[in-house]
């Protein structure tokens, strides 16, 4: 399972609960794109309507070079429908209903000739938050140098 694009942002600016796996509906051009690579996930975000479809919001996918003849009215920054069963959609629609609770896009990858969406519901850090994060990161380094000049 090759990762053809990570959003970063999304782990750093939210924590993650729980994980969903998700298809994605694409044209053939944006499939050839998105496996060259050519997505872009900042500030993208997962929304439910009221006919239980799911959707990716914000994610950047830009136009296959090759296919730009028959592109002509393509738009990049379009809704993407999610693919998911419908007990994923009702899990997903009680815990957006919480308090302070998003559904990111946090990772897209193949899986076998699929292109797969991987989902997280997050709640939002604070500033505090982040700080204690970099100071965390910044200990477990130090720490293991240390343990590497003791051996």
């Amino acid at each position: 399972m090759p990762t053809l694009a990570v959003n970063k942002f999304a782990r750093k600016d939210y924590f993650i609960q729980d994980t969903l796996e998700s298809g994605i509906k694409l044209t053939g051009a944006e499939v050839k794109s998105v496996k060259k690579g050519n997505i872009d996930m900042k500030g993208s975000y997962v929304s439910i309507d009221n006919d239980l479809q799911v959707w990716l919001v914000g994610c950047y996918i830009a136009p296959y070079k090759p296919a730009q003849k028959q592109q002509e009215n393509y738009d990049p920054n379009r809704k993407k429908q999610l693919l998911l069963h419908k007990k994923q959609i009702h899990h997903l629609i009680g815990r957006s209903k919480e308090q302070g609770l998003t559904i990111l896009p946090l990772s897209v990858y193949t899986k076998g000739s699929f292109i797969k969406l991987e989902l997280g519901i997050g709640r939002g850090k604070k500033k505090q938050d982040k700080r204690e994060t970099i100071k965390k990161r910044q200990l477990d380094r130090e720490i293991r140098a240390t343990l590497r000049q003791k051996r």
